[in-house]
Parts: C-alpha cells; sequence; structure tokens
C-alpha cells in the first residue's frame, strides 16, 4: 500500500450514543489502546499497554473563545479507519512505518458547537487532535490532561531555559502544581509494565505546547501564551516583548490543533524507534521535494563548527576549518556571525575552496533579522547564489504562534532557495523534518555549549529517552576539554553514536579529532543509521547503551551515568559470521584518555565492559 495510505473501515450513524459509552481505538496488535469517554457531563480519555493503564482518565477537551468543548459534550458518529503505509526517514531508521487504526468521533458541545475528535492508536503511541469548522477569527486554548498511574517516575525540564534546562526526576507523587515541563515528559510506569513519553506531532498555525503539574499525579497542557516566558527570550527581547506574547492567539477558519501524541512501550527500545510523531505529520510537497527525503540536494552529513573549541575566527582561520573538514572526511562547515563581515568575492572563494575538499557551507543568521518575508527571501537569494548550503537560524526562545508561524515560513523559503536549516534557541520538533525535509536537525536541547552546566553524565544517559524522542538535537557533541565536565572522552565519542542528527555538529576542533588514538573510529561513524536498537540495561538517567547500523558496519555505543559499573553486554545484534571489533574504552585511572583493544568476535560471544564513573565505550564491527 502506499505511503501514509488511509482506509476507511465503517461508520456509526444516527443519533448520539449513551454518554457512559467507551469508544476504544486499539492499535493493529491491540496492545495499545485509547478510551475516549464521556463521564459525568465531560468529554475523558485514558490509555493502555498490555490492558495496564498507562493514562488514567482525565479530562479532554478544547476551549474555544472561552467555552470548553469537552464539557457537556454529547457524542454522536463514529467512523473508523486505519493507516498501512511506509515513507523515507533518516537518523534512527531510513524507513519509518505508518500503521495505526483510527477513530473520528463526532460531538457536540454544551453550547452547540459540532466538532471532532480524530484519534490514532500505533503499536507504540497513541494520538488525538481537535477539528472544529467554523468561519471568522476565534480564539483556543488548552483543556486537557494527563493524569500519570500512580508509582510513576517522571523525568522532565522546566520553562525558564525554554528547551535547554537539566531533566529532574520525580516519582510522580512528588510534582508540584505549577511544575512547568518542556515535552517530550518521558516517565516509567511502576512493576516494570513499560515506559511512556507525552509530546505534540504536526505544530502548524498554532502555538506550542508545554505541560504544567497540577500536583495531583497529573499535568494539565498549556499553550505558549500560558507559559512563562524563558530566560533566553526576556534577555534577548525583553519584558514588554514577552507580554505582548502572553495574549492567546486567534485562528482564522477551521480550528485543528496539533496532535498530543504519547508514545508507549514495553522498553525504551519501542520509544526510541517510533515512526508515529512522524507518521501524524504530513509528507513532503513534491515541487519542492521532488524524491522526498532523497531528493539530491538534502544532504546529512558530519560538520566542523569553530564557535566551542577554539580556532582562529579570521577568513584564513575559516578556510583552514574548511581544509581540516576535508581531511576528516566531513560534509559540512558551520559558519558563526562573522561571515557578514566578508565580500561576495571572499564568500565566494571560501565556497569553491570547500567544495574543492567535499565541504559544503552554512552560514549563521539571526532569527530577529527574518521577520520581514521579502528580506528573508532575499538573503535566501543571496546565500543561493553564492553557493552557501545551508543556514543556522537562532534565538526563537519561545512557543508563541507567531514563532510558530515564523519557522514555517523559514522552511519554506529555505526549501525555494535549496538552503539546508538547523534551528538553535528552538522548540522541540514535532515532526517538521518529514514535512520540510530540508530541516536537519535543531538545538532545543542542552548541550556543550552550556558551560555552566556542573555534570552532564545524568543529561547525556536521559536526553536519549526524553528529547530525543521528538526529533533530531543538535547537541553539539564531542569536546575532549574541560567542557566534557565530568565525562570521560570515551563517553564523549559514544554520544555520536547514541545522539540522533543526520547533520552531526561537533563541537570539538577538527585539529583535536584528526590527532585523537580513536580518530580511525571517530572518522568512521556516520549521522544515520539503517537500524537502531536499544539494548538492555539501558536505564534513564543511567546508561544508555545502543547498537546501530550502517550497510553492514555495527556501532556499539554506550554512555554511563555517575556510577560506575561492569557490563557483559552479548553481541547477538551482530547476526551470523565473525567480525572484526575495534574498541574505544575507558582508560579507567585517566579520564582524559582512552584505550584501544582489537579483536574478532562473533554474534554468539560476549564483551565484558568496565565503565568509569560517567564513562562510556564505542566499539566498531566491521566484516
Amino acid at each position: 500500500m502506499r505511503a501514509g495510505a488511509v482506509v476507511a473501515l465503517a461508520a456509526l450513524a444516527g443519533g448520539p450514543l449513551a454518554r457512559a459509552a467507551d469508544v476504544v481505538v486499539a492499535s493493529p496488535s491491540r496492545k495499545v489502546e485509547l478510551v475516549i469517554s464521556v463521564e459525568k457531563d465531560r468529554l475523558m480519555h485514558a490509555a493502555r499497554l498490555s490492558g495496564a493503564p498507562v493514562l488514567e482518565a482525565a479530562p479532554l477537551g478544547l476551549s474555544v473563545d472561552g467555552q470548553e468543548l469537552g464539557a457537556g459534550a454529547t457524542l454522536g458518529s463514529v467512523e473508523r479507519f486505519a493507516t498501512d503505509g511506509r515513507f523515507p526517514w533518516r537518523g534512527v531508521h531510513p524507513e519509518a512505518v505508518d500503521r495505526s487504526n483510527g477513530a473520528r468521533l463526532r460531538l457536540k458541545s454544551a453550547g452547540g458547537v459540532a466538532f471532532t475528535v480524530e484519534a490514532r492508536a500505533f503499536d507504540d503511541a497513541i494520538a488525538f487532535r481537535f477539528i472544529v469548522p467554523g468561519s471568522g477569527s476565534r480564539v483556543p486554548d488548552a483543556a486537557t490532561a494527563f493524569r500519570i498511574p500512580a508509582g510513576s517516575t517522571v523525568w522532565y525540564h522546566g520553562a525558564r531555559d525554554h528547551y535547554e534546562g537539566l531533566y529532574s526526576k520525580k516519582r510522580i507523587e512528588d510534582v508540584p502544581a505549577g511544575d512547568w515541563a518542556g515535552p517530550p515528559l518521558t516517565f516509567r510506569l511502576a512493576g516494570a509494565k513499560g515506559y511512556a513519553s507525552i509530546s505534540e506531532a504536526n505544530l502548524v498555525d498554532y502555538a506550542g505546547m508545554m505541560l504544567e503539574g497540577d500536583g495531583r499525579s497529573g499535568f494539565r497542557e498549556r499553550l505558549g501564551h500560558a507559559v512563562p516566558a524563558s530566560y533566553p527570550y526576556t534577555l534577548r527581547y525583553g519584558e514588554d516583548n514577552a507580554k505582548r506574547l502572553s495574549v492567546p492567539a486567534a485562528v482564522d477558519g477551521t480550528i485543528t490543533t496539533p496532535w498530543r501524541v504519547v508514545l508507549v512501550g514495553a522498553d525504551l527500545n519501542a520509544l526510541v524507534n517510533s515512526d508515529a510523531i512522524a507518521s501524524l505529520s504530513p509528507p513532503a510537497d513534491p515541487r519542492l521535494f521532488p524524491q522526498g527525503m532523497k531528493t539530491p540536494w538534502l544532504r546529512p552529513g558530519r560538520a566542523v563548527w569553530r564557535y566551542l573549541d577554539g580556532g582562529e575566527p579570521s577568513f584564513e582561520g575559516i578556510l583552514e576549518f574548511s581544509r581540516l573538514a576535508g581531511e576528516l572526511g566531513f560534509e559540512h562547515h558551520v559558519v558563526e556571525g562573522q561571515w557578514r563581515r566578508w565580500s561576495d568575492e571572499q564568500i565566494r572563494e571560501l565556497v569553491a575552496y570547500s567544495r574543492e575538499r567535499g565541504v559544503s557551507l552554512w552560514f549563521w543568521i539571526h532569527s530577529k533579522e527574518q521577520r520581514v518575508a521579502s528580506e528573508r527571501r532575499a538573503l535566501f537569494a543571496r546565500l543561493q547564489e553564492l553557493g552557501v548550503a545551508g543556514v543556522k537560524v537562532d534565538f526563537f526562545d519561545h512557543e508563541a504562534r507567531e514563532l510558530i508561524d515564523l519557522y514555517q515560513a523559514m522552511l519554506r523559503d529555505a526549501a525555494e532557495h535549496r538552503l539546508l536549516v538547523d534551528f538553535h534557541g528552538a522548540n522541540k520538533p514535532t515532526g517538521e523534518a518529514r514535512t520540510w525535509p530540508n530541516e536537519m536537525t535543531r538545538e532545543g536541547i542542552r548541550g556543550l555549549e552550556y558551560r555552566s552546566t556542573p555534570a552532564f553524565a545524568e543529561h547525556n544517559t536521559t536526553v536519549p529517552f526524553a528529547r530525543f524522542l521528538a526529533g533530531a538535537a543538535d547537541y553539539t557533541p564531542l569536546v575532549f576539554g574541560d567542557r566534557r565536565k565530568d565525562t570521560t572522552w570515551a563517553h564523549q565519542i559514544a554520544t555520536l553514536v547514541v545522539f540522533t542528527s543526520p547533520v552531526m555538529i561537533y563541537g570539538a576542533h577538527p585539529k583535536s579529532v584528526l590527532d585523537n588514538p580513536a580518530a580511525d573510529v571517530i572518522r568512521g561513524i556516520p549521522s544515520v543509521w539503517h537500524e537502531t536498537r536499544v539494548l538492555a540495561p539501558s536505564e534513564i538517567g543511567e546508561l544508555a547503551v545502543f547498537a546501530r547500523r550502517s550497510g553492514d558496519t555495527w556501532f556499539l555505543g554506550v554512555l554511563n551515568g555517575k556510577e560506575p559499573r561492569t557490563l557483559r553486554l552479548p553481541l547477538a545484534f551482530l547476526g551470523p559470521g565473525r567480525r572484526h571489533a575495534k574498541l574505544v574504552k575507558d582508560a579507567l585511572d585517566r579520564p582524559g584518555a582512552v584505550a584501544i583493544e582489537e579483536r574478532d568476535v562473533a554474534g554468539t560471544d560476549t564483551i565484558d565492559i568496565a565503565l568509569a564513573p560517567a564513562g562510556g565505550l564505542v566499539a566498531r564491527f566491521s566484516r
């Protein structure tokens, strides 16, 4: 069946169903169920995994012009449908699967407003959204809650640093009212019953979602206008500007909310490999991307970047970085704002010099200078004419509707000028990379730019199962100097395997990579993968163990948390036949060094790994 195909199965017509009736949307395997019901005069939702609660019953709602549609709602017809398709993808694996069962519930509010709740259940997720037909300008607001089962453990960061905060780990019962959480909010169910993570998909023409603790084992969805402005936003744009964005945004015509998505799985591998967020987002416009994700100018790869780890910022210094990028075999070079001081002739010289070495150039720009469409398009046309391949756009720092609209406008204009995009100071992704495959990565994460971070080990073993579930993140990994804080060299190198970013922008000075004893392994780590497996005994905030395949070569990446440990890992993922293994391990007595070991192995073997506190391991298994 073609990608994204939708098949209508059945429709229940006629008068309203019984108010207490449940509408159960079960996934194709029936392991995951979304339950929507009308109870005690309000619309409710819950979710189950293999019969166990993932979400307890909680209000499902949407406010329009101050009227809450879920309160007093009556349920009419239910139209069932299914999706069964595949489409090209990148990062975790090269092909995504869109397979779900769905339902469209026709409802009417107590005030007589007709609306639809569209629901879908995948084998690794549930999702729902509201569609409210109408004309004219109306103001929507959030009114849904998520009730997390007792005994669950949650991981989330607050709103102060926008999406660049450190994560807290709490029992759900200990989350106070008023605590803010930036999605994805990941939680582990009690009794080893599984994991889940709350986020959103297809965020367009609407404000972004954050979550607010209610003090009763739940979180309420809140839109961008209701969230306290982040410190980065007020720092760059001022308190008065932040107050302006605290007014809810209107929607003209039909209101279609983003999808509220809850990834669900018995283990962490299910969450990491879920395609639900991408599947809930529209495919790319074939006029702009005639071969979709495989359009030739959409070029993944690795990038050098001068900002973090030293290097001469002059024109000659940037030429040298392009030379070193070519020596590393990297595909890209991200240049910060100094490019604005150069003439067009200098830029053409740099572009030509870089191209000779197989390296494409990206230029940093400030988002505040992109608000006027004609000026933005003129800049993009100039960069395209000069041969620049991409732009790094910085300092959004808010999820108000006008910023969401700016993301979309920039992606369209960039696509028209064949420019790749990396957003910094950004929100979490919501599937944009499917609709706009020129978005290669975005920040929305605390990475190595944060010199003030006291330690990284716990953070780095949390984000693969939290922020990265929403999509690619530009963490700017790998440094060998002071910025690595508590982590070892092997831990730093392993982030290149564990973290997902189709354009992986390295924090390290390229000379330090070339001079590293593990340079051969580092240079061979790709930025996109054919297969990803999260292995036991991975655990959020403690240990991340990823096996990833590129072609016929497997890589093993291990990130350790704060405590030293020894692992015995089966190599069954290698399959039949023998392979040559090259291991980059912790030098246990020297955090700023690595131990290199080589041997032949088979899939029937195991390897023993001694991990330092905040340590790591990278292994390459080749034929």
